[in-house]
């Protein structure tokens, strides 16, 4: 079952490849890959494999499957850079049959309120400061999920997103793009194996420049006026394996392992090449009668160049709590989005209520 699982996924990986190498540059919607939910937050994004409730609509639309309720509501909110950026996501999920669900999810990052001094001055040359004005810079993304289970393989799930992506920056430009996205779990024995393609077609952001706000400002600069321009996101995938541990009968623990593969060059993680860069990062998730949660994970391991061109290398750990009370849930991430010389910590919320 194992093989046929991966040689069903292997397809995606190589058109993803061929696709990168001869389109776009990286980091495209770079808002997209934070990751919603303080739990997946808290133990690295290692949810591929063994999501089961509403954030699956972002994880793996696969893993709606395995949500216990009918209806299940999923919202958080994160502030990062000391409160300047905030996140919020909101998703809910419901069954349409025995055998396929769906879900809907609205993700906004945005930095709000930033001031617009280009007024400033009056006609006369004077400084007014009460001619500031304010405007957001703001991303959204709207993802419809669904996922149904196959009868090839007893315990073969599969999923996939439709995806709108909106994003504004004040008066001055914005752009909609439109992407896919398409996942798969399995249970084999007591591991859980998922697979995620993110932007399996790559995702399209067509901007749009008002280029009468900032033609005078672009000329000053001898800056090009731009008008109008095409963004692409390129494919991602993830491949995850977990194994949950019964250590006690009121304890337990969750193992994770997830890959993340890119194909747009070399980047700056642990594995890297011109064909494909691969960041792994490792989850668990310890639980007392599945009720209260201690939550740890570390990833993002990157090599650093110092000040007398020696490298050292540098990870990401990321903590969090959760407690269950009957069908709500409150989970609570502490998440290092800086090095561990100079880290800037978040502290991300969320809550999760299931419907019956």
């Amino acid at each position: 079952m194992i093989r046929c699982f991966f040689i069903t996924i292997l397809p995606f990986f190589i058109a993803a490849s061929i696709y990168a190498q001869t389109s776009a540059p990286k980091y495209s919607n770079e808002f997209l890959a934070i990751g919603v939910g303080a739990r997946g937050l808290a133990m690295s994004g290692n949810q591929v494999a063994t999501v089961n409730d509403a954030t699956a609509g972002y994880w793996n639309p696969a893993g709606l499957l395995k949500s216990d309720n009918k209806y299940e509501l999923s919202i958080m909110h994160a502030e990062y850079f000391a409160g300047i950026a905030k996140y919020d996501y909101v998703a809910f999920s419901t069954p349409i049959d025995t055998v396929s669900h769906l879900a809907a999810s609205i993700i906004r990052f945005a930095i709000d309120d930033i001031p617009d001094t280009r007024f400033l001055y009056d006609a006369n040359g004077a400084l007014n400061y009460n001619n500031i004005r304010f405007f957001s810079s703001a991303d959204y993304a709207f993802l419809l999920s669904y996922a149904r289970k196959l009868p090839v393989l007893n315990g073969l799930r599969v999923g996939g997103n439709v995806k709108v992506i909106h994003r504004i920056a004040g008066n001055f430009a914005n752009a909609w793009g439109f992407g896919l996205d398409v996942g798969a779990q399995l249970d084999y024995n007591k591991w859980n194996f998922g697979v995620m393609i993110n932007d399996v077609t790559g995702t399209f952001n067509a901007w749009n420049h008002n280029a009468d706000h900032i033609v005078v400002i672009f000329t000053q600069t001898n800056n090009e006026i731009p008008d109008y321009s095409v963004e692409v996101t390129l494919p991602k995938a993830i491949v995850g394996l977990a194994r949950y541990f019964q250590i006690h009968k009121n304890f337990g623990a969750l193992l994770a392992l997830d890959f993340v593969a890119t194909f747009d060059g070399e980047r700056n993680v642990l594995w890297k090449s011109k064909f494909a860069s691969v960041d792994p990062a490792f989850g668990l998730e310890a639980d007392y009668k599945n009720t209260v949660f201690l939550r740890f994970g570390i990833g993002d391991v990157q090599e650093v160049k110092d000040f007398d061109n020696s490298t050292y290398r540098t990870y990401q750990p990321n903590f969090g709590l959760g407690f269950r009370i009957k069908s709500v849930t409150i989970d609570y991430a502490l998440t290092d989005i800086g090095d561990q010389s100079e880290s800037l910590y978040s502290n991300v919320f969320s809550l999760k209520g299931g419907f019956n």
